[in-house]
């Protein structure tokens, strides 16, 4: 029996600005699109969620590649993964300065199959030898950008607003198999180094054809703890629909460790997408 393909993305959780809502949902249409074109060729659902993502990391508007916040130093460090659901093969990148479109290194890391999480220098060695370079910064960092990393400097405390966001998609093809992208430039201000839940599988990225696909959002250290991704394919492994299996993780967050942040998930029938109840 044939599936019928769906994606479904997002372009980070919290208090979007107004001003920022008509690129935000521009941006999601046209990563939409993208990826529906790569199924509509009977694609891959990985294939289809990597080409979501890499839309969005070029789109300037969001939390990842040309846009991505900076760190203490005033650099752009990005996480990024790809996971596909039928041979739960995973492949990620994580604190990677100048990393324009980390989505496509992950997904070098993935067909390498030799690792699944290489970081900094080491991830960009690995990069090089199959012929990636590092973005010029000035492509990358945007007036926004820099405008929050100089208020988080002048304050000299991590920025809590998420406004942009981290992005990510999750898709399931016509052979009924499921994947998840996922890719950030973190928190402004984060120390040089720091790894969110985004490059760490089961936390910011999971995907298995028994449950489903999930790419979360939101306060990274929080998902790591709770494991928050790998919570809401768990649920819908248990029978929960994608709807009930995005709140389900997303209330367990805010009870288990305080925290905050928003899931986007695909099960075999349904699409789900929860913030948390405010």
């Amino acid at each position: 029996m044939s599936t019928i393909p769906a994606v479904i993305v997002h372009g980070g959780a919290g208090q979007w600005r107004e001003t920022r809502y008509a690129a935000a949902r521009r941006g999601c249409t046209d990563a939409v699109r993208a990826a529906l074109a790569v199924l509509g060729r009977g694609g891959a659902a990985l294939d289809a969620a990597q080409a979501a993502v890499r839309v969005l990391e070029d789109a300037p508007d969001f939390n990842a590649g040309t846009g991505a916040v900076l760190n203490r130093d005033g650099d752009c460090e990005t996480d990024a993964a790809v996971m596909d659901g039928a041979t739960l093969r995973f492949g990620a990148v994580a604190a990677m300065r100048n990393a324009g479109r980390a989505i496509e290194i992950a997904r070098a890391v993935y067909d390498d199959g030799e690792h699944v999480l290489l970081c900094a220098e080491g991830a960009w060695r690995f990069a090089r030898e199959r012929g990636f370079a590092p973005s010029d910064p000035a492509t990358l960092i945007t007036p926004y950008a820099r405008e929050r990393w100089e208020r988080a400097r002048d304050a000299a405390r991590v920025d809590g607003a998420v406004d942009p966001g981290t992005v990510g998609a999750v898709a399931i093809d016509a052979d009924g198999h499921v994947a998840a992208a996922t890719s950030t430039g973190g928190t402004t201000y984060k120390a040089p180094g720091r790894i969110g839940d985004t490059p760490l599988c089961g936390c910011g990225t999971y995907a298995d054809d028994a449950g489903g696909g999930a790419s979360a959002t939101g306060h990274g250290e929080s998902m790591i703890r709770a494991t928050t991704s790998l919570h809401c394919v768990n649920a819908m492994r248990g029978g929960r629909s994608a709807h009930d299996a995005a709140w389900q993780c997303i209330d367990a967050l805010a009870a288990r460790v305080g925290g905050t942040g928003g899931i986007i998930c695909i099960d075999r029938g349904a699409v789900g997408t929860r913030r948390r109840r405010r």
